[in-house]
């Protein structure tokens, strides 16, 4: 009996995770069943550069301060716009962009405020809330029948995942973007049949604690089970694999895992995966940041522009948001070691593809980076704009198991100035 015990761990693990399990309690039925203003993204890609990526050395670089760091700006294609010397890539394509220059937030630890950036709330320990790719899968559902409808590429230490909604809405975690999704093939000792016949003992097994707990929350199990097995022989599983793209067009990406991860998004984006994150990290620079930067500047540059310029290829920008967030800012003072500390009062975030307006820069940081000048941008503001962009009920407030009210994007003003349709 060992092993057929052992092959229903494989599957109740792939199930959890590529597709979710749980017994909460249901979210307000108001969601499943709001009608959405009108869908403008049909899928995301969220970027997140973990460690709080300096906006000084990115997207809103001071040039001519002695204090400002070796990082050198350079010109961009948008007129009187400049970045860091490190993204000439995404500098050559940034009428496809739309840079927030004046976010701010109050909170100055990791992750805290990574929790919030995802979720668009203050992390507490009554309730864990769920991040951006969940809300959006709960609320539009999935596009591809065997594929998962959110994927994580990266260690996802500390990820808020579905939050309080059904684990379903979890982000599937891929930590390798070579190695693809794991655990998803039959042991090459166990024929088809042998494999059918252990999956109709395990069906009799179960058989009786089904009669005696029947119900919707047993039966989205099961179903969840078999979605699990129809995905284990689903030709859909090929999206996962990046090594069936040519030479050529890896190489665009880089070698990096954030750049191979990217190639990653995009397959998973072509064969129906509604949202995927990619994380970045190693962007603490408190010490050698120019050292910091010659590496991560590059890998990000590469990586998000041959996402930008594959998708804009294949006709998938025009339905596609790309979003570029990070936990907060960095000093405009370097510090003794050669670094930037923690600085949460202004940083930058970068929009592009459905539902916005590129070529744009929004709001401004004051002559040395230190905080907002003009047209200050909250993390709830910033969330819902991604709302608006994606056409969810980002306006509708609904109740979470605890009682309390919500709003996707965290309640929030859109910038309409970035939204290609503020409407």
């Amino acid at each position: 009996m060992g092993r057929p015990f052992a092959r229903r761990t494989l599957l109740g693990r792939l199930a959890r995770t590529a597709f979710g399990v749980g017994l909460v309690p249901a979210l307000d039925a108001r969601l499943a069943t709001a009608a959405a203003p009108r869908a403008r993204a049909k899928h995301i890609i969220y970027l997140m550069m973990q460690g709080a990526m300096s906006h000084l050395d990115t997207f809103d670089p001071k040039p001519g301060r002695d204090e400002g760091g070796e990082t050198r700006a350079i010109a961009t294609k948008t007129p009187g716009v400049r970045f860091g010397e490190h993204l000439e890539r995404l500098a050559a394509q940034s009428e496809r962009l739309a840079v927030i220059r004046s976010m701010g937030t109050e909170t100055g630890a990791h992750e805290q405020g990574a929790y919030l950036m995802r979720t668009a709330y203050p992390m507490l320990a009554s309730i864990r809330h769920p991040a951006f790719g969940s809300w959006a899968l709960h609320a539009l559902g999935k596009l591809s029948k065997d594929l998962p409808g959110y994927v994580l590429v990266g260690n996802g230490n500390n990820h808020p995942g579905a939050g309080f909604l059904d684990p379903a809405v979890t982000p599937v975690p891929v930590a390798d973007p070579s190695a693809g999704l794991e655990n998803t093939k039959r042991p090459g000792y166990l024929s088809e049949k042998d494999f059918e016949r252990r999956l109709a003992l395990a069906d009799r097994i179960d058989r009786d604690f089904k009669q005696r707990h029947r119900g919707p929350q047993l039966e989205a199990y099961n179903q969840l089970y078999r979605d699990a097995v129809r995905l284990m022989g689903s030709v859909d599983l090929e999206a996962f694999d990046i090594a069936r793209e040519k030479p050529a067009a890896r190489a665009r990406y880089g070698d990096s895992s954030f750049g191979l991860g990217c190639l990653l998004a995009r397959r998973l984006v072509e064969a129906g995966v509604r949202c995927v994150e990619v994380e970045l990290g190693g962007w603490d620079m408190h010490r050698d940041l120019a050292d910091g930067m010659s590496e991560k500047g590059p890998d990000l540059d590469r990586g998000m522009s041959a996402l930008l310029d594959d998708l804009a290829d294949r006709g998938l920008l025009d339905s596609t948001l790309v979003v570029l967030a990070t936990e907060f800012g960095r000093t405009p003072v370097m510090n003794e070691n050669a670094g930037r500390d923690h600085h949460p009062a202004v940083f930058s975030c970068v929009l592009a593809g459905a539902g916005v307006k590129g070529g744009v820069v929004h709001g401004a940081s004051d002559e040395r980076g230190h905080a907002p000048a003009a047209d200050p941008v909250s993390v709830p503001d910033f969330n819902t704009t991604i709302a608006a962009a994606c056409g969810l009920p980002h306006d509708e407030e609904f109740v979470a198991p605890n009682g309390r009210p919500f709003k996707i994007g965290g309640g929030g003003t859109p910038v309409g100035a970035v939204l290609a349709d503020p409407a």
